[in-house]
């Protein structure tokens, strides 16, 4: 598949993401949020859609998290930015090469990825940040899309439990190692799923995720996937 053609395909990924209103809950909550806001972004106009996937259409690396934060992604429009999550994120990926700043706080900021994609199994905010089993279903063929335009992913970091199991699950990797920061298994096609954990405030804060630990997860995706 060329340039061209993988760029259509996940432009049209994209337009039918950013259309979707399958899932009732996901819909009321999600323009809830964005007819409410927070009181700090009370005068910008919240996306309160679904979110599409963003990066690089050539990347050999796929970085998937769990789905839009409700006053991140769901106010800015583009996964993981305009919150503290977005903030260890980029600043990661920026220092591994694969951003071109350390920050991401709007769509038009500037900010580019070279190598990397990055997206979510769910593309709407879930109330408490937990989508359903079905929820997660009815989204896949999304992710299953975006995978299957992605023709040079080399490498899948997994941004938390929910995300290695929903890429495990998609990608058909058995046996199933435990999840855990570092975890790394290769698929039967030759790609490897990486784990982290999750870039959230719960676990940044707490020191459980440094980002010494972010930064070896990245560079030993980066070293996979440039190896090959």
């Amino acid at each position: 598949m060329d340039s061209p053609e993988r760029n259509r395909r996940l432009a049209a990924v994209a337009a039918d993401v950013e259309a979707c209103r399958v899932c009732p809950r996901l819909v009321e909550w999600r323009e809830e949020v964005g007819r409410r806001k927070r009181a700090a972004y009370r005068d910008e106009d919240y996306w309160a859609r679904p979110v599409p996937g963003f990066g690089d259409p050539d990347a050999h690396l796929l970085v998937v998290g769990l789905a839009p934060a409700a006053h991140g992604a769901n106010r800015t429009g583009r996964m993981f930015t305009g919150d503290r999550s977005g903030e260890w994120l980029y600043r990661a990926l920026h220092r591994a090469g694969y951003a071109n700043r350390p920050d991401s706080v709007g769509r038009g900021d500037g900010l580019t990825l070279t190598g990397a994609w990055i997206t979510a199994p769910v593309k709407c905010a879930p109330p408490d940040n937990q989508p359903t089993p079905d929820e997660r279903d009815r989204c896949l063929p999304f992710l299953r899309r975006e995978l299957d335009a992605l023709a040079n992913l080399r490498v899948i970091v997994a941004l938390g439990a929910f995300a290695y199991q929903a890429m495990a699950r998609e990608l058909g990797l058995r046996p199933r190692p435990r999840f855990g920061h570092g975890t790394e298994a290769e698929l039967a096609d030759g790609r490897t799923l990486l784990c982290s954990f999750h870039v959230s405030q719960q676990n940044t804060f707490t020191g459980r995720l440094t980002a010494e630990m972010l930064d070896a997860v990245f560079d030993r995706a980066r070293a996979l996937g440039t190896a090959r």
